[in-house]
């Protein structure tokens, strides 16, 4: 019975002991076999799905159905879009190799050829100008006269009856209004359509002035022969002056000895002007000096 024991013992020790001395095996090799054979299947995938976006890319031209064409620029244009992209890059590739020389003569061509910019012309709207009314020319009748003789005076037939009584020597605008106010003719009618009856109320006027306007508008006040305003007119004008002048002279009064020397009448100052003779305090230079 002991040596059954024995034998049991010992063959539980084994038992215990074989598994201690035996290496185990790593798992390493293979685990590394797994991830590359991963990898390279995760290659193939990608390299599938780029072929295959490629693909999709890459339009057919076999099944592209060409449009019934008109002009030829269509069909230039309907041909460039069937070509695929490798044709670009050769292209591409044959400018990239051109010599600088060649570059050169290019950009001389460009810089000489003018360009032709396309020059869009938009519809102008035609805005028609409003005409603007002629202006209405005095249409002179055969009545018209072109020359009004009043008060020994030529008058143009073209001014106004103010501007044109104002031509008359000793009347002024202001009288010629006041002429105009007494007659009842219109102050803007033209002298040249003035009728033979108004033409003689303006005389009569011109007459009776002295009883029509005030004492202060008249020229000549407190006459010495009769001492009444008088109002002169044209020729009188300058006769009564004369006159007066000369009557003075005969006082001899100190107006009348300034008029016969030629010297200002009215005390105004001779020490800069109105100076006569040889000239005073000069002393000029001698030829030979």
């Amino acid at each position: 019975m002991t040596d059954e024991k024995k034998k049991t013992e010992k063959k539980a020790e084994d038992a215990t002991k074989e598994p201690e001395k035996e290496p185990v095996e790593k798992p390493q090799p293979a685990s590394e076999e797994k991830v590359e054979e991963s990898i390279s299947e995760e290659q193939k995938i990608e390299d599938a799905v780029e072929t295959s976006e490629k693909v999709e890319e890459k339009p057919d031209v076999k099944k592209v159905d060409k449009p019934v064409l008109k002009t030829p620029t269509e069909e230039k244009t309907v041909e460039d879009e069937g070509k695929p992209e490798k044709e670009e890059t050769k292209e591409q590739q044959v400018e990239t190799v051109e010599t600088p020389e060649s570059k050169e003569e290019k950009t001389e061509l460009k810089e000489t050829q003018p360009k032709e910019k396309t020059v869009e012309t938009k519809p102008q709207k035609v805005t028609e100008e409003p005409k603007k009314p002629a202006k209405k020319q005095d249409e002179k009748d055969e009545d018209f006269q072109y020359i009004v003789r009043i008060a020994n005076t030529d008058i143009d037939g073209d001014k106004t009856l103010i501007m044109g009584i104002a031509q008359i020597k000793g009347i002024g605008r202001h009288m010629a209004v006041l002429i105009a106010d007494a007659t009842g003719i219109d102050k803007k009618i033209k002298m040249g359509k003035l009728t033979d009856a108004q033409i003689e109320k303006i005389k009569k006027a011109l007459e009776d002035i002295q009883n029509i306007a005030p004492g202060w508008m008249l020229n000549h006040r407190k006459d010495i022969d009769t001492g009444k305003d008088i109002h002169l007119i044209s020729s009188d004008v300058e006769l009564r002056l004369r006159d007066d002048v000369n009557l003075l002279k005969m006082i001899r009064s100190y107006r009348g000895i300034r008029h016969e020397t030629g010297l200002p009448v009215r005390g105004q100052r001779t020490r800069a002007n109105n100076r006569k003779g040889l000239a005073l305090g000069v002393s000029k230079k001698r030829p030979g000096a």
